[in-house]
């Protein structure tokens, strides 16, 4: 078929051209002497997007679930106690790292469709008067279902039982396109990965540590290697890795970390803002509802549709994948078949989402949805041409 088929998960997401540009390059020498002047680089504007002050970042080959792993084995020993919630797959995913990991997890289940209990957090770490409980896990964004969790008002918990705990968030699919402060809501351990807001194919792990997570690691005794913190430091300080790094990808993050801050974060985090509430209008155009339960919730990377009852979610992103050439993501563990998710995230513009959300429209209608042709793009596409308009009459 004629033109690209569309990407619209939420994750691995659109690569710009400048970036798959940046690694387009033949193979090169990784420890080459100049080598460091490029690395050092890369560290430093990439503690920016995190916005870390003074701890520092690590970068591993691997997914985001390598750097979830470099986290609880450098910071954490077996049989130390966390507090974790789980109310999405990826969660859930976090949940059971920590159990094979030996950890003595307390784990709260809450509905799919909410998100941290904040609430329950601050009770739990209340009544710990022994300061059993070693590090505290928050999912930032949810992308099984659509949820922002508040990381600032567990952080405000922490802060209100005098608990020591250390703060881990996953950020995989927040850091990068909505607002994130690591230093500021004290985050020891914010882990993220390349394929969503920082614009780049899988294959990259990015761990962000505070000091306070540094000290831990020194006293900590789960059993680490390819993701041990000394081994990192050691290479790191001179500019190195202490294996052979995945080059070609850091050559793209030196473009993607370049296309973010040359937009500028605020900039980035009111766009994904903006073309979330536009597919949020969509949706309510269409009589459907998110799977986030309250406005307090949704995200701004990734909007999770309920399916009509009767409807089968997976044949809506069927039908839009080999109708109209366009990806959207499948509902996951307990919402698969009951949701299908449209991806906001990245390098994205309002034109783009225009399109997704009418490949949804014309997949709705041939599962049989009734939805009146033309509303759910309309109501988003009126809501772009408004919200544009400020930006319009600065640059006329």
């Amino acid at each position: 078929m004629a033109g690209f088929t569309q990407l619209f998960v939420p994750g691995p997401t659109n690569v710009p051209e400048t970036v798959r540009q940046a690694m387009n390059m033949p193979m090169e020498d990784m420890r080459a002497p100049d080598y460091p002047t490029f690395t050092r680089g890369l560290f430093a504007d990439l503690m920016k997007v995190f916005r870390n002050e003074t701890g520092r970042v690590f970068i591993f080959p691997s997914s985001g679930t390598g750097a979830w792993e470099s986290a609880i084995t450098n910071t954490l020993s077996p049989g130390d106690r966390v507090l974790m919630s789980r109310f999405g797959q990826f969660s859930h995913l976090w949940v059971d790292m920590a159990q094979r990991f030996g950890l003595d997890v307390d784990v709260i289940d809450v509905d799919w469709g909410t998100g941290v209990p904040v609430e329950i957090y601050a009770e739990r770490l209340a009544a710990d008067k022994e300061h059993r409980i070693k590090a505290v896990f928050v999912t930032h964004n949810e992308t099984a279902t659509g949820v922002t969790s508040d990381v600032r008002a567990v952080r405000a918990a922490l802060d209100a039982a005098r608990h020591p705990a250390l703060l881990f968030v996953d950020g995989v699919s927040s850091v990068g396109s909505i607002d994130f402060r690591q230093e500021e809501w004290g985050v020891d351990c914010a882990v993220s990965g390349s394929q969503k807001g920082f614009m780049l194919p899988p294959g990259l792990g990015f761990l962000s540590v505070s000091q306070k997570a540094l000290a831990a690691a020194r006293t900590a005794t789960h059993h680490r290697c390819y993701f041990a913190f000394e081994d990192q430091i050691r290479a790191n300080d001179t500019g190195y890795f202490p294996y052979t790094p995945a080059v070609q990808l850091l050559r793209g993050l030196r473009a993607a970390l370049d296309l973010l801050h040359q937009e500028g974060l605020d900039n980035v985090f009111a766009r994904h803002h903006r073309l979330a509430t536009g597919v949020r209008k969509a949706v309510e155009a269409w009589g459907l509802n998110l799977c986030a339960r309250e406005a307090k919730w949704h995200s701004d990377t990734v909007s999770s549709v309920l399916a009509p009852e009767g409807i089968d979610s997976a044949e809506i992103v069927r039908r839009a994948y080999y109708g109209y050439q366009t990806s959207l993501g499948v509902g996951l563990s307990k919402v698969a078949g009951k949701v299908f998710r449209i991806g906001h995230l990245g390098w994205v513009n309002e034109v783009m989402m225009c399109g997704a959300i009418s490949a949804a429209e014309m997949a709705l209608r041939d599962c049989g949805v009734n939805v009146r042709p033309g509303s759910g793009v309309g109501a988003a596409l009126e809501h772009y041409r408004l919200s544009a308009q400020p930006a319009i009459a600065k640059v006329a």
